[in-house]
């Protein structure tokens, strides 16, 4: 295996493990399984790309729900696939130089967007709910990311300017 592709999965394990981190801190909500897994999935779109922070995410959000007892059980699946698709826009957004609009489309997507499927399968009545406590978590796990990318940033430049 070639060390460039080693160093991008390891980075992606690690990664993942800091979500696992995150996901035993519980935001106190309606629905339990929200807390701060995500915020390092969205941080990993700066030195991952779009596609591997988007892993990062999904096993934040399958450990959440391992660290909650799964309660909605197999719904999980979409959840955590839920998660990987807003990472990877996320990430996208980032590398395409989309500084402003990754925000506002992160927040709706995960925010708002993603709870949608739930209307449907569980109840109305869940998805208005929940819907607050899934956007305060979203919110909280945005903002952490805002206030710690531009360090990383700063820091995977500077290691890029590098000559090794």
């Amino acid at each position: 295996m070639e060390r460039q592709k080693l160093m991008s999965i390891t980075l992606t394990a690690m990664v993942a493990a800091i979500c696992a981190v995150g996901a035993v801190i519980k935001i106190p909500s309606f629905v339990s399984t929200a807390a701060l897994d995500s915020a390092p999935a969205f941080l990993s779109v700066v030195f991952l790309s779009p596609a591997l922070a988007g892993v990062a995410g999904l096993i934040g959000h399958v450990i959440t729900a391992m660290t909650s007892g799964f309660p909605f059980g197999p719904l999980h699946i979409i959840i955590a696939i839920e998660m990987f698709i807003v990472v990877w826009i996320f990430g996208v957004m980032n590398k395409r130089g989309m500084h402003f609009w990754k925000w506002p489309v992160a927040l709706l997507l995960n925010g708002v967007i993603a709870p949608i499927p739930f209307y449907f399968i569980i109840s109305p009545a869940f998805f208005w709910g929940s819907l607050a406590s899934i956007f305060m978590a979203t919110v909280i796990n945005l903002i952490i990311v805002a206030i710690v990318m531009p360090i990383l940033s700063k820091v995977f430049v500077r290691k890029e300017g590098r000559v090794n």
